[in-house]
């Protein structure tokens, strides 16, 4: 794993930089496949946010300074489903989307009051024992028809569903 302590900002030079240039993140849809590699079930974390609302979200994290697409991939799905959750990083790093968000509504789908951030986006699977840690309150596994409910996807703050939904339109998981 690549040494990231030395990419980390303060909150005050975070927040600076925010307010000045887009900031690069990865997000994950972890997912269970069959052994014909057909997606079983989508993992979507519970989380509080800052507000005190409830909702699911994907795997999500800022990339580092000095710090591999894959590393950062890797770190936050250790971060956000426990270090034996086994995530098979794609052998290729071509996302199957860029989302883009938005500190101002309507732009894109994707908004974040924060920041203009651009995320790349992963499908990944997951073989081994997933236990949600941090700021996640817990792993819920959703089959796909399940997932593809406009009604989880609302759960979604900042337009993680529509994400979500491109990501089951992908494997091919959508009618």
């Amino acid at each position: 794993m690549t040494e990231t302590t030395p990419g980390w900002l303060s909150s005050d030079d975070l927040e600076q930089a925010r307010a000045q240039m887009p900031i690069l993140y990865v997000e994950a849809v972890p997912v269970r496949v069959d052994d014909s590699g057909e997606v079983t079930s989508i993992g979507l974390l519970l989380r509080i946010g800052p507000d005190g609302t409830v909702s699911r979200t994907l795997v999500s994290g800022r990339v580092l300074h000095h710090e591999r697409v894959r590393d950062a991939l890797l770190r936050h799905l250790e971060k956000d489903l426990g270090p034996v959750a086994l995530p098979l990083v794609p052998a290729s790093l071509q996302p199957f989307t860029v989302a883009e968000y938005f500190p101002t509504q309507g732009i894109t789908p994707f908004h974040d009051p924060r920041q203009h951030a651009v995320a790349l986006a992963y499908i990944v699977p997951v073989t081994g024992d997933c236990r949600p840690r941090q700021d996640a309150l817990d792993l819920v596994w959703f089959s796909p028809q399940e997932a593809a409910d406009p009604l989880v996807q609302n759960e979604m703050p900042g337009g993680q569903g529509v994400l979500l939904k491109q990501a089951l339109a992908h494997v091919g998981c959508l009618s």
